[in-house]
């Protein structure tokens, strides 16, 4: 168990994670406060029944501020942050934990808000420009994209080795433009996602669809990555909401997310009948509200900690990481009933606190 740093020591966690052929990942940013000035902690799980700490960084000269994990294996790309960082907060840091050190190193002109990593790429994205580099002992920049404001670092690569499929917000608020990074040479696809600034994007695991979320948080889209056609439009709720995170299952056909109102929602995809809907759906004379589609199963997570979430390996299971270091595990069934099966405490709380 990692113990938790007094509240007034933290900066936000950055957590992250992929879902890989079954298997769930997350790695976790979690700064202390010791003599020697603040320290950089971070674990990983690839089990979904249980945590198991994979591998343990701890730097006692400085704080990150962002981590990224390549998918399972020994890579990471760490960023400083805090009040003291480790490294600059313009800087990416390639750390083989094999080798015990840092292998790549890339300068910015500006801070760096999120890197993505695949195989063959390094992404880095900043406020309003995303740079993609051959991920080589002596990165080459290959692209530079322009983006609206960014500030979230928003942008997805698709983790599929015959997919080279990146997303990310586009120079017009709330749209998301598509590129092939294996002919960047083919016309980008443009889509018009929201109205509002986007706060979330995702791709599934065959790059084929896209889901997206606005800042109001009260729809989430799915489209085509191919043509751009909009295949599903889903309700998470009438109220305006924060949402952390989305994912799709294995094979698409269910979509979870998790937002700031603390609850966990979960769609059908594939049988989109699955979802509830009014029963004044098919009155024709009503605003659109009325036909929207809502998730046919829904969670709360104990105490509304803000949380990311993904499908676990067993059929019809979500785990749900909380930034108050607690691991839920949820089954649920067709009828969208839902129980808790697993709970663990990844960290521990001190009395600050409590």
């Amino acid at each position: 168990m990692i113990r938790r740093p007094p509240r007034s020591t933290l900066f936000p966690y950055t957590t992250l994670f992929r879902s890989w052929k079954m298997a769930f990942v997350f790695t976790i940013a979690i700064p202390s406060k010791r003599k020697r000035g603040e320290v950089f902690k971070m674990t990983s799980s690839v089990n979904t029944f249980c945590y198991q700490s994979c591998f343990f960084l701890d730097f006692a000269d400085g704080g990150i501020g962002y981590v990224e994990m390549l998918f399972r294996c020994n890579y990471l790309a760490l960023v400083g942050g805090g009040k003291t960082p480790k490294y600059p907060p313009n800087k990416v840091m390639v750390w083989d934990d094999l080798k015990k050190k840092h292998v790549i190193e890339l300068d910015f002109s500006s801070d760096v808000k999120a890197v993505r990593l695949r195989r063959d790429r390094i992404v880095v994205v900043q406020e309003e420009m995303i740079k993609v580099y051959t991920f080589t002992q002596n990165p080459q920049q290959l692209h530079v994209f322009e983006t609206c404001y960014n500030p979230n670092g928003l942008c997805v690569l698709c983790p599929n080795s015959n997919n080279s499929l990146l997303a990310f917000p586009g120079r017009k608020m709330g749209q998301v433009q598509i590129v092939d990074l294996a002919n960047t040479e083919k016309a980008f696809l443009n889509i018009p996602a929201h109205e509002a600034a986007l706060s979330c994007i995702v791709l599934n695991l065959q790059g084929t669809k896209l889901a997206t979320a606005s800042e109001k948080g009260t729809l989430i889209r799915v489209f085509d990555t191919f043509s751009g056609n909009k295949l599903h439009e889903l309700r998470r709720g009438a109220n305006n909401a924060s949402i952390y995170c989305i994912n799709f299952n294995h094979d698409s056909s269910l979509l979870c997310l998790s937002s700031d109102h603390g609850t966990v929602h979960i769609f059908a995809i594939e049988d989109a009948k699955k979802n509830q809907q009014s029963s004044l759906a098919s009155a024709t004379f009503l605003p659109k509200y009325f036909s929207s589609k809502w998730s046919f199963s829904r969670f709360q997570v104990p105490g509304g900690a803000k949380c990311i979430c993904a499908f676990g390996s067993d059929a019809n299971s979500v785990i749900a990481i909380c930034n108050d270091g607690s691991y839920y595990k949820f089954a649920f069934n067709s009828k969208g009933e839902c129980t808790r099966d697993v709970y663990a405490q990844f960290l521990e709380m001190t009395e600050e606190d409590t």
